[in-house]
């Protein structure tokens, strides 16, 4: 069996969580048999399709990026060449140029829709265009949504509610090299006395204006890895507010990612936004065996991390209980590696990427079977 992964970006122009779970998907497939292709947009395409981690890549040029949607002329011709090829069609929403080309481009093949997020900043925008993802979405022959309580608490995966599948997110342990020892020793005499780690792209909906006040009341140290827009503006107001203990190191390679999780007291997650659909640096803490602080939002923050049980979970756009929160795992080791020991568990029971290939293997096959009913 093939199965065709569409969504704007991929490997080697972005490796974000949508991303890393295409790649989780492809590479763990195969091992039920499925092969997989990867069609993306990137602003430099290799000319000719590449192989990655066992998987073939075809990236087509991205002519124009409006509100966070890519289009491209080249995606209609790719997408219809590759879909010959496979056996069904695995989208990866949001992105409303791929709808676009579903409805274009006809192919007859079983579809697939994992549904990583609502729309929630470009409200104008969903407005327009709603009839269109409405329409996209019933055309689908699976949505999968990746946690009951982003299920529950979505309007539009409720209105499609009889197709919808719940399939958690996870991450195989092998694809995070273990530190070496100078590695890990390097980190710890930077950082001596442990820290909080922060791990994610610095997005307008992960909450660093929040971590930043909490940094202040607390004092406590706080490593933040990830790059993003918004990355030089708060380094600049850490240095003009002396700041010192809030510490930002950009992107890091998994390595160093790595050696700092195995450092850390714990990981704070303040994403506050309904954009934060999942929370894939959660599932790496889980299986780093770390306690987490996250926000209740009606998303699957809160499926990965059980408020009392694997860390601790707070009402969000809050820096107080932030601080608050984190003042209590700083002061009790014992209650951190209770929480700890009760991720990993968690993490070993539902959010390995074996846990996740083994059902989406079994879905590729069942809407196989069935046939395509649309178009």
């Amino acid at each position: 069996m093939r199965v065709l992964h569409f969504f704007k970006t991929y490997w080697p122009d972005t490796f974000g969580g949508v991303e890393r779970t295409i790649h989780a998907l492809a590479k763990g497939c195969r091992a039920h048999g499925i092969e997989a292709d990867v069609l993306s947009l990137s602003p430099s395409p290799k000319p000719e399709p590449f192989e990655f981690d066992d998987h073939r890549v075809t990236q087509v040029k991205c002519d124009l990026d409006v509100a966070s949607t890519g289009f491209s002329r080249e995606a209609f011709g790719a997408f219809r060449r590759l879909a010959k090829e496979a056996d069904v069609i695995n989208y990866h929403f949001p992105w409303p140029f791929m709808d676009m080309v579903e409805m274009v481009v006809p192919h007859g093949k079983p579809v697939v829709v994992t549904y990583h997020s609502d729309i929630v900043k470009q409200k104008l925008l969903l407005k327009l265009y709603s009839p269109l993802m409405h329409r996209f979405l019933a055309r689908a022959d699976r949505i999968i949504a990746t946690s009951p309580n982003y299920l529950a608490s979505s309007p539009v995966l409720q209105r499609h509610r009889d197709k919808v599948q719940v399939v958690p997110l996870g991450l195989a342990e092998a694809d995070y090299p273990a530190a070496d020892s100078a590695r890990t020793e390097h980190w710890r005499q930077r950082f001596p006395g442990g820290f909080f780690l922060f791990v994610g792209v610095l997005r307008y909906y992960k909450g660093i204006h929040i971590l930043y006040e909490a940094a202040k009341r607390t004092q406590l140290p706080i490593v933040v890895i990830g790059g993003g827009g918004a990355e030089e503006e708060f380094r600049n107001r850490a240095a003009a507010d002396g700041l010192s203990n809030l510490h930002f190191l950009g992107p890091l390679e998994d390595i160093d990612k790595t050696a700092l999780f195995s450092l850390c007291r714990a990981l704070v997650f303040p994403s506050h936004l309904r954009s934060e659909a999942f929370g894939l640096s959660l599932v790496e803490a889980a299986m780093a065996a770390k306690p987490m602080i996250s926000c209740e939002i009606g998303t699957g923050t809160s499926y990965v991390n059980l408020n009392g049980e694997t860390g601790i979970t707070i009402a969000p756009a809050d820096p107080q209980a932030l601080a608050s929160a984190m003042q209590v795992l700083w002061q009790d080791e014992a209650l951190c590696a209770r929480y700890g020991a009760a991720a990993r568990l968690r993490y070993e029971a539902m959010f390995t990427a074996n846990c996740m290939t083994a059902a989406y293997a079994q879905i590729y096959r069942d809407v196989a079977k069935s046939g395509k009913a649309g178009c």
